[in-house]
């Protein structure tokens, strides 16, 4: 089964409800929720001092002829997008923020207060609301982080990526080795908790040369460290023009390197690519791999949301000026649909299973409003393949499900 894609200027000039149509989205469907799950809210500010060569995010680089960003203007659309939707949410609480892009540190301290503050008009948070901004070292300045941190930011997300100065010019990165340092220091020193992105597997990147990022990773004792896997993904630069790379079977022993390493340092394997302290998790990704609903606004950004009888997911008009065009005018969703029945199994078990922990079987009746026997049969093979394991309250993956991921996560694909 697929899903029915709704055009949004197409649907509006058929006389369609529109993507923000509270009691369209309240109609008699397939579903019977007893509750809706978590919400966040995620914002995107799309640009970038320049393009990765292996990104395939929604990034667009600034050059701007010399000129600034436009700050104001892009701000003024997002709390467009922001009031367009706020019908689709009301009473409900926001218990995590992202700020994501691009770079969101090339955003001013200023505007990003501006932002927070017109998020809390806005918005019900909790009071211990994480609210995280992605920052890069090529962005960093000694004052800024703190500027964030006064604006209301309390968890800054600061990509490295590497520690080698060959790995990050190969990268695309902006920034080096010394300010990759410092802006993790500046970090520890003006939050409570930070995280840490490092990739591995990266353009001849040696087993010795992975244990000196690491050294020098975990020697900044990093709350939370998110560690990647370099991927070759379609419509990017390395897609076009692809790097040598470690072999499956290196960046295999590189994996389990990083997790004895940062398990005998204290952050523990939470999910797939994520190690923590305890009481450092990522409040706004749990959710995310928890099947918990969020907003996003932004160019590009995608949302998905939970009514009583339906999932809906959502995509904001991607490229920068044409979102900001048409979040000003009050439409800045371009693409809704629902869910198909027969792809929610899918869908959540997609997300669950990044998760060491797993899931219970009661959530994810809650979650998707289906019974359990929706899964049963992919559950079965996925222990008899040693994959996965389960007790009568909670399923997990093995240490081999989480090496072979997408194997795992194949099994619950719809039958077609």
């Amino acid at each position: 089964m697929t899903k029915t894609i709704v055009p949004i200027a197409a649907a509006l000039q058929a006389g369609a409800p529109d993507a923000n149509n509270v009691l369209h989205m309240m109609r008699a469907g397939p579903l019977q929720l007893a509750a809706l799950p978590p919400l966040s809210l995620y914002v995107h500010l799309p640009w970038c001092l320049r393009k990765c060569p292996y990104c395939d995010f929604n990034s667009h680089e600034w050059s701007g002829g010399g000129g600034e960003l436009p700050e104001q203007r892009y701000l003024d659309a997002l709390i467009a997008d922001l009031d367009a939707a706020l019908p689709l949410i009301w009473g409900r609480t926001i218990h995590s923020v992202f700020i994501g892009g691009g770079t969101p540190s090339l955003f001013s301290p200023e505007a990003i207060d501006r932002l927070i503050s017109d998020v809390r008009a806005r918005l019900k948070l909790t009071p211990d609301c994480e609210i995280t901004l992605e920052a890069n070292p090529g962005t960093f300045e000694r004052d800024r982080f703190r500027a964030y941190r006064r604006a209301g930011v309390t968890r800054l997300s600061v990509g490295v990526q590497s520690f080698n100065d060959e790995h990050l010019k190969a990268l695309g990165r902006v920034h080096d080795r010394a300010q990759a340092i410092a802006a993790v220091e500046e970090a520890a020193s003006a939050f409570d908790t930070f995280n840490l992105d490092l990739m591995y597997a990266l353009p001849g990147q040696s087993p010795a040369q992975l244990e000196t990022d690491l050294d020098q990773a975990l020697a900044l004792a990093p709350p939370h460290l998110s560690v990647y896997h370099l991927t070759i993904e379609p419509n990017t630069y390395f897609a076009k023009f692809p790097p040598k790379i470690p072999e499956d079977d290196e960046a295999y022993a590189m994996l389990d390197r990083i997790v004895e390493r940062t398990a005998a340092a204290g952050l523990a394997r939470y999910e797939i690519s994520a190690f923590a302290r305890e009481g450092r998790q990522c409040e706004h990704n749990l959710n995310y791999w928890q099947f918990g609903d969020y907003l996003g606004i932004g160019a590009g950004a995608h949302s998905k949301l939970s009514f009583a009888h339906r999932i809906v997911r959502q995509v904001r008009f991607r490229e920068p000026q044409r979102y900001m065009d048409q979040a000003l005018a009050g439409v800045a969703v371009s693409q809704s649909d629902d869910v198909a029945l027969a792809e929610l199994p899918f869908e959540y078990m997609l997300n669950v299973l990044r998760l060491k922990e797993g899931f219970t079987l009661a959530q994810y009746g809650e979650r998707t409003g289906l019974p359990i026997t929706a899964i049963q049969r992919g559950m079965a093979q996925a222990e008899q393949n040693g994959l996965l394991v389960r007790d009568f309250r909670r399923v997990w993956p093995t240490a081999r499900g989480l090496d072979f991921l997408s194997d795992l996560q194949t099994l619950f694909l719809p039958d077609t």
